[in-house]
């Protein structure tokens, strides 16, 4: 009976599971996951988990019985060390397993700061894992003094649930402003005196020197000429794609696993999905780091596993949560050339529209899920309406759509 091997037991792999026995897959499946817990959501990690308001079990994707029930071999607490490739067997520890198509859903593991800055005192932490949350959570104790490195949404809503609980942060961020990856100045600025209206020190154009300490961080010196006694610190630095295991196996990578548009990898038999995956996306290769992409790319990957030979086409769009302000994103800005601002129906909603040229891009909306909404159906369906339109808070968005 043939064989699906699933090495990474997060959003995309779990999903790809459940889909090929949606899909009534009749082998054997076995999903690999290095922690020792099922497959759970990492976005609530670092907001409701963290603010202590979402208790363990509802962060798991499904009940763990599912896997029992529905005959997928849930292997944690266990890593591949290897593929071969012309064998079809995954190395794990002594043990060899035979596959018949393998699926890497490897993930993205979080960039942390280097030890030569002081990265590996006691003290530092990253958000990425459950495991990474568990143990910073008791040095979230009112009054105490967090540095956040980096001023992206990790590092971001980082602060926010701080500065909830009444810590005292700031917020570090080499780049001249905040979201310069992946928002416009706009978007930079808002979420910049959002942050500071709530007690942040954000220092923007500013970077860390090194960190200092004997048995723990204690301080940190600045590029600003400062040194700040901390009692913990955050890096949220981003995240790299986990590409060991597929190039040591001899796939393609280039800031990612490459795929074509099927989820296939360089190699026949080999599939992936998710952060890992480096995929074709409107004229150009990228990774998409969002659940969303995680779970419709994972599910597409299946049903291609099973021969429905159905490209994948990626409709982007993400969110983020900090204090009382919910930012949702559709569509990417790559390439814009202007952004329109749009004041929402309610006190501080708000929406930004990216446009190359006549060409609508994406909308960033900030507490205004009817401009969400509509934005995103008119970028799902290719439609740019007229800029001047957008700019007029009198004119009725629902007006735009087909």
């Amino acid at each position: 009976m043939a064989h699906i091997v699933i090495t990474g037991a997060g959003q995309a792999g779990a999903a790809l599971a459940a889909r090929l026995r949606a899909l009534e897959f009749p082998g054997d499946i076995t999903l690999i996951g290095a922690e020792p817990v099922p497959p759970y959501q990492r976005p609530p990690l670092s907001k409701k988990y963290l603010l202590g308001e979402l208790p363990l079990e509802r962060l798991f994707l499904r009940p763990e019985e599912f896997y029992a029930e529905n005959a997928i071999a849930l292997r944690l607490g266990q890593r591949v060390d290897g593929i071969d490739p012309t064998a079809k067997t995954v190395t794990l520890g002594e043990e060899v397993l035979s596959y018949d198509q393998l699926a890497l859903t490897t993930g993205a593991p979080a960039r942390r700061l280097p030890a030569a800055l002081g990265g590996d005192l006691p003290g530092v932490h990253v958000v990425r894992s459950l495991a990474d949350v568990d143990t910073m959570a008791p040095e979230f104790r009112k009054g105490a003094r967090v540095l956040i490195v980096g001023g992206g949404y990790i590092g971001l809503e980082a602060a926010a649930v701080a500065a909830s609980k009444g810590l005292h942060v700031t917020l570090i961020e080499a780049a001249d402003r905040i979201l310069q990856r992946v928002a416009a100045p706009e978007t930079s600025a808002w979420f910049a005196a959002l942050h500071r209206g709530h007690g942040v020190d954000l220092r923007e154009s500013t970077a860390l020197v090194r960190l200092t300490g004997d048995d723990r961080v204690r301080h940190a010196d600045l590029t600003d000429g400062t040194t700040l006694e901390v009692d913990f610190v955050i890096a949220g630095i981003g995240i790299a794609p986990a590409t060991d295991l597929a190039e040591t196996a001899g796939l393609a990578c280039d800031g990612g696993i490459v795929v074509d548009e099927f989820g296939q990898t360089s190699l026949p038999g080999i599939w992936a999905a998710g952060d890992c995956a480096a995929q074709p996306c409107r004229g150009t290769r990228l990774r998409l780091e969002s659940v969303q992409n995680a779970i419709d790319q994972a599910e597409a990957v299946a049903a291609n596993m099973l021969g429905a030979d159905k490209p994948y086409r990626p409709q982007p769009w993400f969110w983020s949560d900090q204090y009382d302000v919910k930012l949702q994103i559709a569509g990417l800005n790559r390439g814009y050339d202007h952004v329109i601002m749009r004041p929402g129906a309610r006190d501080g909603s708000l929406s930004h529209w990216y446009f190359q040229g006549e060409t609508l891009l994406a909308v960033d909306a900030m507490n205004d899920p009817r401009a969400y909404m509509i934005g995103k159906r008119l970028i799902e369906n290719e439609i740019s309406p007229k800029p001047e339109s957008l700019a007029d808070p009198d004119s009725d968005l629902r007006a735009l759509l087909p």
